[in-house]
């Protein structure tokens, strides 16, 4: 066993033992612990968690490696993903807190009607399968090359390790999961920066750095037949640039399993509170992803620079036992470079390896290139235990509950979500194993369902009246209906062929679409049917411009009082 083994075998397994431990120490009994934490999270703490939850296997392994290989165009994934969590922290998370519900599908069905709810929640299943799909992906990469297994296998290790703490604690165990997992993959992910960054110029700090590097980095990507690394819209056309970005932003603050995270606070004011600290911490990894990109791209294109076939870097040969890194057969000299299969390159680099395989394209210690697989096993298990979270309490709250057994009790709800939990993880086991796309790529079709469904739906519920539930219930399946069939259209999903892209539009960007679909459809139906009860126009009166104390109008089958003080 290598020494780079030993090391990954010591922190994950060290990682593991931790959140298997807080899982078990905060093992719940009751509903309200099982889905939102009792409501009794600190407001720093669920900040990390939030930002553990948001974070996913995307960020922390594929961001970065899709930012080198697309340069400047690469920043449809920054601005995307941060200002659609500015949006949601601004404009959703604190009316749904107020609101004081468990699930996004209970408050469409108290704002709506019961029907809206059933929707939600299968819009709620739909997506979160889709995300955790990417996750399990991540998980099985990481086992696949530090500790030389198959992927297939790693999925399934990965899968185990999460189902194991997550039905254990349900959302306090997975919360305070989180935070462990939050710490360990910042630093994981900041370190080497960091050292990568002073091995390169001299400078430790990598938002600053890294800029030193861009002229010749340009000269090296023509060189190996690559498009200059700060030249915009190389990659993407720049109406599926708009569009992406416009998708990813909406679909963040529509994503299910991030908006319950506001549930789990004492208090509105703490859920707005908990959003700055989220915030600070996203930003952390957020601003050194793209001197990532820059870095690992240079090092990786100066490894390979005139060198043949036989003189390259050990961290080719070994990355090559997983699959991910490829060399054409044809090949004497390194002349190109590629991250696609289909381009014919003599080397082909998988974009999701890059941050995970940035420590040994630099040369770094052993025990770096452990601390950063432990840090990648942290951020998709993170974002993986939330999402199947969101598919138990869909399944156990409102499918079960709400549909079938409206008396069952606590003990009968928690077994259902488990099993729904268990399910859930299989079906993401098989689907992780043959995941369409890259792992950035598989989330960012999750936000584009999100988009297309959960928002329009939460924005015109909460500021706009009139918005009744049959236009609630047409937009959401006409929208989401539109975004699933455009990315089935042009991806090879299901057996199908692949097809041009319409427009220039990706099944990235159709999200956006699907959501323009999605208000015009729910707007024009309500116009046209008779408006929602007055009792709910109230509701959201007083949601949107509550008095000093004021409480919201019992409504819903639960009989209890929305109300709070903000």
């Amino acid at each position: 066993m290598s020494n780079i083994q030993i090391w990954t075998l010591t922190f994950i397994v060290l990682s593991f033992a931790v959140y298997i431990f807080i899982a078990w120490r905060s093992r719940v009994a009751e509903t309200k612990g099982f889905y939102v934490a009792g409501q009794g999270i600190p407001t720093v703490a669920n900040g990390a968690a939030i930002a553990a939850d948001w974070m996913s296997a995307a960020s922390f392994i594929s961001m970065a490696g899709l930012i080198a290989f697309l340069g400047s165009d690469g920043s449809i994934y920054l601005m995307g993903w941060t200002g659609g969590y500015v949006l949601l922290a601004l404009l959703i998370a604190p009316y749904l807190r107020k609101w004081g519900r468990f699930t996004v599908p209970e408050f469409v069905g108290d704002r709506y009607s019961e029907l809206v709810r059933t929707v939600a929640a299968a819009a709620a299943v739909i997506i979160s399968f889709t995300y955790v799909v990417g996750q399990m992906n991540g998980g099985g990469i990481v086992f696949s090359r530090f500790l030389n297994i198959d992927i297939n296998g790693g999925v399934v290790i990965a899968a185990a390790i999460i189902f194991t703490y997550a039905v254990l604690g349900g959302m306090k165990g997975i919360t305070w999961t989180q935070v462990a997992q939050y710490t360990v993959l910042i630093i994981a992910y900041l370190i080497p920066a960091f050292a990568v960054a002073q091995a390169v110029t001299g400078i430790a700090i990598p938002q600053i750095s890294f800029g030193q590097i861009l002229d010749e980095l340009n000269a090296l990507s023509t060189e190996f037949g690559l498009d200059r690394y700060t030249e915009a819209f190389t990659a993407r056309p720049m109406i599926d640039i708009f569009l992406v970005t416009l998708t990813l932003m909406i679909g963040t603050a529509g994503l299910p399993h991030v908006i319950i995270r506001f549930y789990t606070t004492k208090t509105v004011r703490g859920s707005r509170y908990s959003a700055f600290w989220a915030l600070l911490f996203i930003g952390l990894l957020y601003t050194t992803a793209p001197a990532v990109g820059a870095f690992t791209k240079f090092n990786l294109l100066e490894g390979v620079q005139g060198r043949t076939v036989d003189q390259l870097p050990q961290w080719i040969e070994n990355w090559r036992a997983t699959g991910l890194v490829t060399i054409n057969p044809d090949a004497t000299t390194i002349e190109s470079v590629s991250n696609s299969a289909d381009a014919g390159a003599d080397l082909t680099v998988n974009n999701d390896i890059l941050v995970l395989a940035s420590p040994e394209i630099a040369g770094l210690p052993a025990p770096i290139v452990g601390l950063v697989a432990a840090g990648g096993m942290a951020a998709a298990m993170s974002t993986a235990a939330g999402l199947l979270l969101v598919i138990s309490s869909s399944v156990s709250h409102d499918f079960y509950f709400r549909r079938f057994r409206k008396h069952a009790h606590d003990r009968e709800r928690l077994l259902v979500g488990r099993i729904a939990m268990a399910g859930a993880v299989v079906v993401a086991v098989i689907a992780g194993i043959n995941p369409p796309a890259f792992v950035a790529q598989v989330v960012a079709f999750a936000f584009g369902m999100a988009a297309s469904s959960f928002f329009p739906a939460i924005v015109l519920g909460i500021f706009w009246k009139r918005c009744n539930a049959k236009g609630a219930a047409a937009g959401m399946i006409t929208g989401l209906a539109l975004t699933i069939a455009y990315m089935i259209y042009t991806l090879e999903v299901f057996g199908t062929p692949e097809n041009e892209h319409i427009l220039d539009i990706s099944p990235e960007a159709i999200g956006a679409i699907g959501a323009a679909v999605n208000f015009i459809v729910a707007i024009v139906v309500s116009k046209l049917t008779s408006p929602p009860p007055k009792h709910l126009e109230e509701l959201v009166e007083n949601l949107r411009y509550p008095a000093e104390r004021r409480t919201v109008p019992t409504t819903g089958s639960s009989g209890n009082s929305t109300g709070e003080e903000a």
